[in-house]
């Protein structure tokens, strides 16, 4: 499945399985801790799609590197 986040006027889609949706709140709380650290929202600008695997936020840079994060 899909769902487009919103943070900081920037969105991105999520990819995550049907089983995992309460996965999906984890990153919300998660991304609502990151709101005041700068670095974090530094990096969300390069950022193009995010993928759920568990508890675990794997953002996809446009250049192809990946970010874990997270987010239990």
């Amino acid at each position: 499945m899909m769902k487009i986040v919103t943070f900081k006027s920037r969105s991105v889609p999520v990819y995550y399985p049907n089983e995992q949706s309460a996965s999906l709140e984890l990153l919300n709380h998660k991304l609502y801790e990151l709101e005041l650290d700068f670095d974090f929202r530094k990096k969300w600008r390069r950022i193009k799609s995010v993928e759920m695997v568990r508890d675990v936020a794997i953002f996809q840079y446009n250049d192809g590197t990946k970010l874990y994060l997270e987010v239990c």
